[in-house]
């Protein structure tokens, strides 16, 4: 419980700095007043934002584009007016008391003009960012084609995006993606929105819904030497709105339908979608503020239908593979060789007593497989989230604020990663304290998940066949009946037949093995499922996940105390705390883990040469307990000339292995999946007798295609592992050059960058199976040698998945003595056309220039090619905007420790029509996400996507 006290202490210490650096001021009081209006129509304009430069006091205009403003200083101050879809207007006040001040915006095209804070963690021009950066801002939020704002994130360039159900989308950027990716770090309001024992962002499940979303930024590449751990990839910024800067009501609901032309295992027939959302948000007096939203999703989930075999090594020269191990459907994840069932005891008293005891010789060394079950009997397809926000904001002075910050979130979805998970009922709560000025922040919050009523697919299907008739028995009568199929098809006693021979004989002894067996839907089903889902691991398929990652951070800018350079300074505190109960983690009661990490920053910037380059240098210490400090340093140079910046830089990266990387113990049928901390190993003694996975399947494929299990021609495909490497971080170095610039009048936005990147210490996951004893490969074998193959070698074609006899680990490791390479480029063009019209596209190259060495997973998993094309208008008439987006990527391998396999090629069309209801101020619109229903996945193992069609109302006082 110490660590507890610590985190308090620290807690206590940064909040009373940041008392301290408050300055109350007792200067004279400036009153000021008026309206703001649009240029054109000369309309009142509701809801612009008004803020003192240099103070964290701000108003805004109401209804009737009027405010009020009262601050502690005396003149001369500057006000700056801003608004989402208008020039920015700066004025300077001189005077004590104003009243009457009137103000006019003028509408204006945001190519460019954007001001963005995650590149620098301070506020920059987006032209003269260090590093590529994309923004979304409310206007490209409320209009994007997409049934959700976060699916439209996958438009920016560089984004990857994978999905595992039709309310969970994770993010990526420059390779190595995955449906559950810990190289990426996404912030909702400065908190990372990871899960405490996965270690990657959740996609949206929890963040705001899209009535309280003010801005997305998004950087592509490294991020650590300003963001720590795990920025590797990306980092992406979600700003909700203040509640001082937006107030008032705001609603919306939305009808959509989906599941069109259902294949096989899919709905016939469409199915609807609901979604809705209300914020409401106050200030009074101007220094004291609320908000607080709701919102839902209910949905029929995209179903996974992909019956490809991944075991299909072990079908020899029969029709089929009586062994196969389909990819959504579980329980055939089960398999044993029945060639080892011929020395069993039990197996010859029985076929003796059939009158089959000569057929024992006619038992083929072939893998076989249980039946499993269909994914959609598994997986509860009832997608749900249900997203609580709220925040109470407090102006202690003209010059801090401090916040109490909620988000929750809760739900059903699906879940992809080493197996297939069923997040049901699960719910992830963030808490934030936060005291911020215009020059500081100092932040506590904490993350705890709960993973409710969640459970492993793949486990469920394995335990319901369990539960109705046990392996052992299951696959004596297969074998059984098999010798039985051969005597009535008059096979020689002691051969095997000829293929076909085979094939009617596994056929006969499944479906004489499968009598009585559990069938989706009947009671008996039912009851086992209700059973199996009820009981946490490893007895049952459920989960007891309630972990929690507590974290402290602070940042100072310097820019009041010196002014010959700009410099900047932070440092965070984290801590993890495990609390799965065993069912992912070995944290049975009384064996708590906790992994405690620190770091700190600092970054100065200096402009020389006339103002016309900037320089910015950074670098960040992080130190997690189990392994040794980082330091990421970052260089980078804008050279500004007129509207055209170039730019280049050079920062190196890291992320930490993972909290499941580090400590997982746990059994996912196919294997045992454990932490690469020295412990695991030793606890299991994963190296005595081990072969690597993948030299065991090229002699399971031998041996299936019929050569003997002793055969030294076979034996010699093993290849022994003795060691792996140490766990460590993984670091790259990457190398960036850019431009961006105004051309054309400032019409012509282009934006493109190259980055070449270099990791060492890369990451992985690898595999080894053990014999139960001494295992000689090779040609020459003497005739001990070859006795004692004879009883061990046959045990490594057979997986085996009871807890506490396992024989196949798979753990984390790097990849040692090499380095991996990586390399690509970015390229995005938007032009403002004549009458509103703007037309923009990017294209996006990645790489990967080094090949791995069999048996380890690289994860790339990046289309080559990526374009995405956009076109619309906002005002087509008065009322009246429309917007499409194209899609396409090129065909590419998907490696995962799931499945592997290929992500064939695709290209779909969103769009959305809308009308603005401006008498009651509301838009209605009209879209689609895949108009023309081209299915599609995402990601090899991932669900089959299809068409969603939808209209919505959303309601806004504050809409222009």
């Amino acid at each position: 419980m110490l660590h507890k006290y610590v985190i308090s202490a620290k807690i206590l210490s940064m909040v009373l700095v940041g008392l301290f650096w408050m300055q109350q001021s007792f200067a004279q009081q400036t009153s000021i007043s008026g309206q703001v209006t649009e240029t054109d129509t000369k309309d009142p304009l509701i809801g612009v934002n008004i803020l003192v430069r240099g103070k964290v006091m701000g108003t805004v205009t109401d209804l009737d584009g009027n405010f009020r403003l009262v601050v502690n200083q005396a003149p001369p101050l500057t006000l700056v007016f801003s608004m989402v879809g208008f020039a920015t207007q700066e004025v300077e006040v001189t005077e004590e008391n104003v009243s009457g001040l009137a103000i006019s915006l003028a509408e204006q095209s945001f190519l460019g003009q954007e001001v963005v804070v995650s590149a620098s963690r301070v506020e920059e021009s987006i032209l003269q960012s260090p590093v590529t950066v994309e923004k979304m801002d409310i206007l490209a939020i409320r209009e994007t084609a997409s049934d959700s704002y976060y699916k439209a994130i996958a438009n920016l360039k560089g984004v990857d995006v994978t999905s595992s159900s039709i309310n969970f989308q994770i993010l990526n950027a420059r390779g190595f993606n995955s449906t559950g990716n810990t190289r990426f770090v996404q912030l909702t309001d400065g908190m990372d929105t990871q899960a405490p024992a996965l270690n990657f962002p959740i996609g949206n499940l929890n963040g705001p819904s899209e009535l309280d979303v003010e801005s997305v930024e998004f950087i592509p590449g490294a991020a650590s030497a300003l963001y720590g751990p795990n920025a590797f990839n990306g980092i992406l910024l979600v700003n909700s709105k203040s509640p001082f800067d937006y107030q008032g009501l705001s609603a919306f609901y939305k009808q959509g339908f989906n599941h069109f032309n259902g294949r096989p295992g899919e709905p016939s027939n469409p199915q609807p979608m609901y979604e809705g959302a209300i914020r409401y948000a106050h200030a009074f007096n101007n220094k004291l503020a609320f908000k607080i939203s709701a919102s839902f999703l209910e949905a029929t989930d995209w179903h996974g239908t992909d019956r490809t075999d991944l075991n299909r090594d072990a079908q020899g020269n029969l029709p089929f593979n009586p062994g196969e191990n389909q990819v959504h459907v579980f329980g055939d994840e089960v398999s044993n060789n029945i060639g080892l069932l011929r020395n069993v005891a039990a197996i010859q008293t029985q076929a003796n007593a059939l009158g089959l005891g000569g057929y024992i010789g006619s038992i083929p060394d072939q893998v076989v497989s249980r039946t499993g079950y269909d994914e959609r009997h598994l997986v509860d397809y009832g997608a749900k989230n249900y997203k609580f926000n709220g925040a109470l904001h407090y102006r202690i002075n003209d010059r801090s604020e401090l916040s109490y910050t909620i988000n929750y979130g809760a739900g059903t979805s699906v879940y992809t990663g080493a197996q297939r998970y069923s997040l049901n009922n699960f719910n992830i709560t963030q808490h934030k304290l936060e005291l911020k000025g215009d020059n500081y922040f100092v932040r506590t919050y904490t993350t705890r998940e709960n993973s409710g009523d969640s459970y492993i697919a793949d486990l469920l299907g394995v335990n319901i066949n369990d539960t109705w008739k046990n392996n052992s028995a299951w696959f004596g009568e297969y074998t059984l009946n098999y010798m039985g199929a051969m005597a009535q098809q008059q096979v020689a006693p002691g051969t095997m037949g000829s293929a076909a021979q085979q094939a009617m004989a596994h056929q006969f002894a499944r479906q004489q093995a499968d009598v009585g067996r559990f069938m989706p839907g009947s009671s008996e089903f039912n009851q086992a499922t209700s059973q199996i889902r009820g009981e946490v691991i490893p007895q049952g398929a459920l989960f007891n996940d309630r972990s929690q990652m507590n974290m402290v951070e602070g940042q100072y800018n310097f820019k009041n105390e010196i002014t010959f350079m700009d410099l900047l300074a932070g440092g965070s505190y984290r801590i993890y705390d495990l609390r799965s109960n065993g069912t992912i983690f070995a944290d049975t009661e009384g064996n708590d883990i906790t992994i405690q990490e620190i770091g700190a920053f600092v970054q100065g910037a200096k402009r020389v040469v006339n103002d016309k380059l900037k320089i910015t240098g950074s670098i960040r210490y992080d130190k997690n307990e189990n392994f040794q400090g980082q330091f990421s340093p970052r260089i980078s140079g804008v050279w500004t000339e007129g509207n055209s910046n170039f730019r280049a830089s050079y920062q190196t990266g890291f992320r930490m292995p993972t909290t499941q990387g580090q400590h997982i113990d746990l059994n996912v049928v196919s294997a045992r999946l454990i932490g690469g901390l020295p412990f695991y190993r030793e606890k299991y003694n994963i190296f005595e007798n081990s072969f690597s996975l993948a030299s065991v399947q090229r002699y399971a494929a031998a041996v299936g295609a019929g050569a003997s299990p002793v055969d030294p021609s076979a034996t010699a495909l093993l290849q022994r592992v003795e060691s792996l490497p140490e766990l460590r971080p993984e670091q790259v170095r990457s190398t960036e050059i850019g431009y961006k610039g105004l051309l054309n009048n400032n019409r012509l936005l282009i934006d493109m960058a190259y980055y070449y990147n270099v990791y060492n210490d890369f990451i992985t996951q690898t595999a080894v199976r053990k014999a139960p004893g001494p295992v000689f490969p090779g040609a020459a074998l003497s005739t001990d040698q070859g006795a004692i193959n004879a009883v061990n070698a046959p045990t490594l074609l057979t997986p085996i998945t009871i807890p506490g006899l396992e024989n196949t680990f798979q753990t984390y490791t790097n990849v040692d003595d090499r380095e991996v390479r990586a390399h690509g480029a970015v390229i995005g063009i938007t032009y403002n056309l004549p009458k509103n019209y703007t037309i923009s596209g990017n294209y996006n190259f990645n790489r990967l220039i080094t090949e791995f060495e069999e048996g380890f997973i690289s994860d790339f998993n990046t289309p080559e090619h990526k374009t995405n094309l956009m076109f619309g208008n906002r005002k087509l008439t008065q009322n009246l905007g429309f917007n499409v987006a194209y899609r396409y990527q090129t065909g590419f391998r998907w490696e995962s420790s799931f499945a592997q396999g290929d992500v064939p090629e695709f290209h779909n069309v969103d769009a959305q029509l809308s009308y603005r209801l401006k008498d009651i101020k509301s838009i209605v619109k009209l879209g689609g996400s895949n108009i023309f229903n081209n299915r599609y996945i995402l990601n090899f193992g991932g669900p089959t996507i299809g068409a969603i069609y939808y209209l919505s109302i959303t309601f806004d006082e504050l809409l222009n």
